[in-house]
């Protein structure tokens, strides 16, 4: 199904922007008046990104002095540390981190990631009685703990004191835990950006640097520790998809930087076992490696990736990397058929349906997420995708939805939470388990309500954002120059999608193996050369086009590279006849 899409030309930028910057290419200075960069000041440091301009105190999180006197103490004491982490890409290197960090203090510590399928999301009662029964004196959540209460407070009466390091929206009450340190609390002390688990778990890292000198610590981590580990910060960042803005942006930039050298072996294998030769960005962590680690909990169980992450033998990496590879095509395959069966079972989606209610028996836990992205994608509203089991007589639904910009889903959940046996996530991504169909019934009936009063009125149609319209003459290996310096580009820094129109085509055809992609060459009129677009998927368009007629287009700019050769690539995104 082709779905129409909304080119949305973002607003000029004012007049006395350009008088203020002369020297500023018009294009560029666009740019930055999209992202609200207008002083001089501001354009300085989002061009250079230094990283001390953008990386803040750990300490002002208000718990941070707290949770490093009761780390420090169990440092002094030699107790024995539970990590607690999630399952997803984020919650591996989360977890990763902070395990790397109290090895390097000398600390006993264990890792526990659940297992999606037979566990779910966060804490659990079973487990938290096993850490009980097993002697551990402190437990750090990661990715997880801001939702789970009553383990906390379980985990206290039995004099266990607990650490959590989350970014997960905040619940209607708090877990009674000794520290949290979660920047999405509206108290928090910290600035208001989206850190990814891995972020917060890297200002845990930065706090212990900063505390061990402070109180002049006989067992320290070594300097530039924490740099080391901006590769895993700027894997998990770019896969849970926080906004490569502020210190996030940073982390990423500086991240790529550390992964080109990496001293990480688990990484290393990975990168050459994937072999692409795509430059190093953020778009090759997000396409290469998230999927990768993500798999292992989708699939299997997340320790696959945890101890690629930790591996410390070549041949132990190998074997990891091997593992996951494996758990990656599995995961495709599956995601594929259900998908698959999930659209087939759309087809009759009518416009007055405001959100996507999906549930399959037996379908994998680890995979609904993904189905749920592309179906929201496709339909262009949020959707809600379930695995449906049956354990000891109680029908469990584990599911997962992602959202558009106009429906904040975890909010919704909220207002859902009497139906619900947990939840959490985000305005655009949530996980959620529901007990038995009468409580599915009723979440559905009313979540349902909610999105269509939300969305009655609002056209649920994906809107392609263009940064601006240019034409064909603008386009220069200097322009590419500056675009370089946008890097890295992701949520909420995209890689910018201009436009051009009425260009007039001078050949088409098909290109590929099964001729699944466009090839055009096009002019514009006043300009002499000859310019290349390539449309990946956008093969069946080959039909409808004939050279003389006139083309508008949505297209990145980017480079081709091949047998030594380079030149400026233009990629369709989108395309139509020009009025």
């Amino acid at each position: 199904m082709s779905i129409q899409k909304i080119w949305q030309l973002m607003a000029p930028a004012r007049v006395e922007l350009a008088e203020k910057f002369p020297e500023i290419n018009p294009i560029i200075l666009q740019l930055l008046y999209n992202r609200r960069l207008t002083e001089q000041k501001d354009i300085d440091a989002f061009l250079s990104a230094n990283y001390d301009d953008y990386i803040h105190d750990p300490f002002l999180f208000h718990d941070m002095e707290s949770a490093m006197e009761r780390l420090f103490l169990a440092v002094k004491n030699r107790e024995k540390i539970m990590i607690y982490g999630d399952y997803d890409a984020d919650g591996v290197c989360s977890t990763t981190i902070l395990y790397k960090a109290l090895s390097a203090l000398g600390l006993e510590s264990e890792t526990y990631i659940p297992f999606r399928e037979g566990e779910g999301y966060g804490l659990n009662q079973k487990i938290a009685q096993q850490i009980a029964a097993q002697g551990y004196q402190l437990v750090i959540t990661v990715d997880c703990g801001i939702s789970n209460a009553k383990e906390i407070a379980y985990l206290k009466e039995q004099g266990i004191e607990t650490i959590v390091l989350d970014h997960h929206e905040e619940p209607l009450s708090r877990p009674p835990a000794l520290a949290i340190i979660n920047p999405s609390l509206s108290d928090s002390g910290y600035p208001p950006i989206r850190l990814c688990a891995a972020g917060v778990a890297y200002k845990f890292v930065q706090a212990i640097i900063v505390h061990q000198d402070k109180i002049n610590s006989p067992v320290k981590l070594p300097d530039g520790f924490d740099k080391w580990l901006l590769d895993l910060v700027a894997i998990a960042t770019v896969g849970d998809i926080m906004p490569l803005i502020d210190e996030n942006r940073i982390f990423v930039k500086y991240g790529l930087t550390v992964l080109s050298k990496t001293r990480n072996l688990g990484l290393l294998r990975l990168m050459e076992m994937i072999n692409n030769k795509n430059e190093l960005n953020a778009e090759y962590l997000g396409w290469r490696i998230v999927p990768r680690l993500n798999a292992a909990g989708r699939i299997n169980h997340a320790s696959v990736a945890l101890n690629l992450l930790i591996a410390k033998d070549s041949d132990e990496a190998d074997k990891w990397v091997e593992m996951l590879e494996q758990n990656n095509r599995d995961r495709q395959q599956i995601t594929e058929k259900i998908v698959t069966e999930a659209i087939a079972r759309l087809e009759d989606l009518s416009d007055e349906q405001k959100i996507i209610f999906i549930a399959g028996d037996g379908w994998p836990a680890g995979v609904v997420g993904l189905v749920a992205g592309k179906l929201s994608d496709r339909y262009h509203r949020p959707a809600l995708v379930f695995a449906r089991n049956e354990e000891n007589g109680i029908v469990k639904y584990s599911g997962s939805g992602r959202s558009i910009e106009e429906f904040d889903i975890t909010a919704g959940l909220r207002e859902c939470h009497e139906f619900l046996a947990r939840y959490g996530g985000h305005p655009q991504a949530c996980g959620l388990t529901v007990l038995g169909e009468d409580n599915y019934q009723k979440f559905q009936d009313k979540l349902t309500l909610l999105a269509k009063e939300k969305l009655t009125g609002v056209r649920l149609l994906p809107v392609i954002n263009i940064e601006a319209e240019i034409r064909l003459a603008d386009i220069s290996w200097r322009l590419l120059d500056e675009l370089e310096k946008f890097e890295p580009f992701g949520e909420g820094n995209e890689r910018p999608l201009f436009c051009a129109k009425k260009l007039i085509i001078e050949q088409v055809q098909t290109v590929g193996a099964d001729g699944k992609h466009l090839k055009v060459r096009v002019s514009q009129e006043g300009n002499p050369d000859i310019h290349k677009l390539i449309g990946f998927s956008f093969g069946d368009w080959c039909a409808r086009l004939s050279a003389g007629e006139e083309i508008d287009i949505v297209f990145e700019l980017g480079v081709n590279e091949w047998n030594g050769n380079r030149e400026i690539q233009l990629k369709i995104v989108d395309l139509k006849k020009s009025e």
